[in-house]
């Protein structure tokens, strides 16, 4: 019998590269030189230089340039120069036969929805959900995910905001209980084994390439992926050519409403929550010198709303435009109660202060526009204080007011707009929020 001289993959190797766009000088630990020489000898992988006329990995051609050039925009996912050499996975796809799927009841508007879902996964078309925040778009998905699943499809669940990726990937795994699921955000602990379900950041995609059968970009409006066109061309550089593309969200941008009207994609709206009750409409408090008085103490409308608020036994969110001026706030709210908290984008522990939120081991939260989606919390109330800042689009806007009233056995709450003057995006937003009321379905 003739010795095989090729190289057979070891499993852990294969597992980790399959799908990706990776430097060569990041190799995971227990990853070793010898197998990725061997990967290279073979053509398992292609190499290529990470800085050409642009970045290779996001695509960005305004590099920086000193003794090496390099690339600024994806700097949080490793630093490349034109050092720097990339592979692309060039092997066999992996194969999945592990499935499960423990399907939940969907309402008539979700089962539709799922349903559309499902015929453009099968046709291989791009699909806009455009529906309310509360609507049920989560389970929605499930039936379009069970189904490339079950075919041995590769799935990716992208979204822009880590937060929202730690609320959807229990809900997943939990649905699909014999996937293999990877989160992947930074700080992410690392899982074992060849994932056929991705559940990420957009800005962990620059780390994939054509890896995915089908792709689902949720709270496609969010920032930074609807200002950054990097994210955007990641998104299409991770799915497979021929990949259909779920865009999923409360608050459409005119301009992906337009596209999916010109490249005839699939487009379900659903305008009514999942319980049938209205969603909560905002309600405008002025708040005049709101910033002078925050220097001092908590102004008196404020304050007692925040009473009030603590004497029912209501957890709370209350949304601030600055991480400053939340700061100021925090020493006088916690006067009122200890437990009451702050986070922000750059708080590495707002993932426990959220739970903590959710397990009533903390009455509320004051934050950034960090939690305006992707965050449940029963019974919640809302106040947005200084509702008029520029940062408060009306998107913004519309997003917060749906943290409110999502469960059925709390379908109302209040949200407030503290205010120092009504602007048209909180005028929008609550024009929108009343015509969403007035559609039936």
């Amino acid at each position: 019998m003739k010795k095989y001289k090729g190289y057979i993959i070891p499993p852990a190797v294969r597992d980790f590269f399959a799908g990706r766009i990776w430097d060569v000088a990041r190799v995971p630990d227990g990853i070793a030189a010898h197998d990725i020489a061997q990967l290279i000898r073979y053509k398992h992988v292609a190499m290529q230089p990470a800085i050409t006329d642009k970045c290779e990995r996001c695509g960005i051609t305004e590099l920086i340039h000193y003794s090496l050039t390099y690339c600024r925009h994806c700097l949080t996912m490793g630093r490349i120069t034109s050092n720097t050499t990339l592979m692309t996975w060039q092997s066999h796809a992996p194969r999945f036969t592990r499935f499960s799927y423990n399907a939940s009841k969907l309402s008539e508007a979700q089962q539709r929805v799922s349903t559309a879902l499902i015929a453009s996964v099968r046709e291989r078309r791009n699909h806009l959900v455009d529906a309310v925040c509360g609507a049920g778009k989560t389970e929605m998905l499930f039936g379009a995910i069970a189904y490339a699943l079950k075919r041995r499809l590769r799935v990716c669940v992208a979204t822009p905001r880590a937060d929202v990726v730690r609320e959807l990937a229990p809900r997943l795994k939990a649905v699909f209980p014999q996937t293999t699921a990877h989160v992947l955000y930074g700080g992410a602990p690392k899982e074992a084994g060849c994932p056929q379900l991705v559940i990420a950041t957009t800005h962990q995609l620059y780390h994939f390439y054509q890896a995915f059968d089908v792709m689902i970009v949720d709270e496609a409006d969010a920032f930074p992926y609807t200002y950054d066109q990097a994210l955007q061309r990641a998104v299409y550089k991770a799915k497979k050519p021929d990949a259909p593309i779920i865009f999923v969200t409360a608050t459409p941008s005119k301009q992906i409403l337009a596209q999916a009207k010109k490249e005839q994609w699939g487009h379900s709206s659903v305008w009514r929550r999942y319980h049938g009750f209205d969603l909560p409409v905002p309600r405008y408090a002025p708040l005049f010198h709101y910033h002078k008085t925050l220097r001092k103490k908590l102004p008196p409308k404020l304050a007692r709303w925040t009473t009030e608020r603590l004497a029912a036994n209501q957890p709370f969110l209350i949304f601030f435009a600055t991480k400053k001026l939340m700061a100021q706030a925090l020493p006088y709210f916690k006067q009122l109660h200890p437990t009451i908290e702050s986070v922000h984008a750059e708080d590495e522990h707002r993932a426990e202060k959220v739970q903590r939120l959710r397990d009533e081991a903390c009455v509320g939260l004051l934050t950034t526009t960090i939690l305006e989606r992707g965050v449940t919390i029963k019974n919640v109330q809302v106040a947005v204080v200084g509702a008029e800042a520029a940062i408060f689009e009306a998107s913004a806007l519309i997003q917060i007011s749906g943290r409110v009233g999502r469960n059925a056995n709390f379908a109302s709450g209040d949200v407030v707009f503290f205010h120092h003057g009504i602007t048209a995006a909180m005028d929008e937003a609550k024009r929108t929020i009343r015509k969403q009321n007035e559609v039936s379905v």
